[in-house]
């Protein structure tokens, strides 16, 4: 197994970006631009390094290599996006990385692309991209090439050496176990188990029994032979099942509407640990939208609307706005999912509002597009 915070930094360590390894300060998946960039990036490294791993190193500057962290992505869907777009799609791995510096909701993001061996191009149009183009590292950066191509493999000693040098052993694993329950959660209950003598999982959160079930909520949970964060989230709740074979986690959303609230099942990541040392990630799609009164929906929708052009224009909100502006980005995604179609539109053009506004409201948009990009990609 790799230790993905070592093989961070040893990608770090080496040199600069190349043919199998790209950094970037953070990926934007919420826009079409920004998910151009992302296709055109994994279809470049993809094609320049045909017969090795590739990565995407995600909260890193590029000119320090400083490591200042994004916050916490996960998506099961994002290989549907590169199915969607790329032709010979390679087999791609968003995962969030842990690092002791920085703060609980930060991670490092690592992309870990694994090719086909054949020439992979854009499907269709997106952004400025055509259909059908294909994209080769040139150097540091993503270049399109609109000729056929033979690719030479220079990266197989190179990358095999750092990803041996990243390898996991009992040192980093017992150091991660105690960072992250002496460490990173010395207020909270934590936890660990130990799958098959080898595999480790801790997690950590406040814990509210109901009808003999835990759930938690602040929760962390975090692979530690791997360093790889598997959940974390301030506000959803989570319940944590496992036997000597599987870990489960099912995620919960809290939604509703004028103090009448109920915890709908999300999402549930199962984690199989198999005996030859290999393990494998499954996630399932559990969500079904709750369904509300459409007369109130449009009395809801409408004062969002009104609360995000008086932001526009800097006109103070009063007492009930600013109770209701807490709540906006979870009554759009419920307006958004009851088919008011525009919703979803209108609470990603207030992103720049709502993140001048006080702490909880921002978090409080951030999980709402969580939830969005979990169901479907736009």
């Amino acid at each position: 197994m790799i230790n993905k915070r070592l093989l961070i930094k040893n990608l770090l360590a080496h040199n600069d970006e190349s043919s199998f390894y790209d950094k970037k300060r953070k990926i934007e998946l919420g826009t079409k631009e920004g998910k151009a960039k992302f296709l055109k990036h994994v279809c470049a490294l993809s094609n320049s390094n045909p017969k090795n791993n590739s990565y995407i190193v995600v909260g890193v500057e590029d000119e320090t290599n400083a490591i200042n962290g994004v916050d916490f992505f996960d998506d099961s869907k994002i290989q549907n996006l590169i199915n969607a777009y790329l032709t010979n799609p390679p087999l791609i791995i968003y995962e969030n990385v842990a690092f002791p510096h920085l703060s609980n909701h930060k991670v490092v993001g690592l992309v870990s692309i694994r090719p086909t061996e054949e020439i992979t191009s854009l499907r269709k149009n997106i952004w400025k991209y055509w259909g059908g183009s294909i994209f080769m590292r040139d150097g540091s950066i993503s270049m399109p090439k609109d000729f056929d191509i033979i690719i030479k493999d220079v990266n197989s000693e190179i990358v095999k050496s750092i990803e041996n040098k990243a390898k996991n052993n009992i040192e980093h694993t017992l150091d991660g176990v105690i960072e992250f329950i002496n460490d990173k959660h010395k207020d909270l209950p934590s936890f660990y188990h130990v799958f098959k003598e080898q595999f480790v999982v801790c997690w950590a959160g406040t814990i509210k029994k109901v009808k003999g079930v835990s759930y938690y909520s602040r929760v962390d949970i975090e692979f530690i032979n791997e360093q790889v964060r598997l959940f974390y989230s301030n506000l959803d709740e989570v319940s944590i099942s496992y036997n000597e074979h599987e870990f489960r986690i099912i995620e919960y959303v809290h939604l509703g509407l004028n103090n009448q609230y109920k915890y709908y099942p999300l999402e549930e990541v199962i984690i199989t640990f198999n005996e030859n040392g290999s393990y494998q990630m499954d996630t399932v799609l559990l969500f079904k939208p709750p369904q509300f009164n459409k007369r109130t929906l449009y009395h809801i929708f409408n004062a969002n609307n009104a609360i995000i052009e008086k932001l526009k224009k800097e006109i103070p909100l009063n007492n009930s706005e600013q109770t209701d502006l807490k709540n906006l980005p979870a009554t759009y995604l419920i307006c958004f999912l009851n088919d008011f179609t525009e919703a979803k539109d209108k609470l990603y053009e207030a992103k720049s509002f709502l993140k001048n506004q006080e702490d909880a409201v921002y978090t409080s948009y951030k999980e709402t597009v969580r939830i969005l990009r979990k169901m479907k990609y736009s």
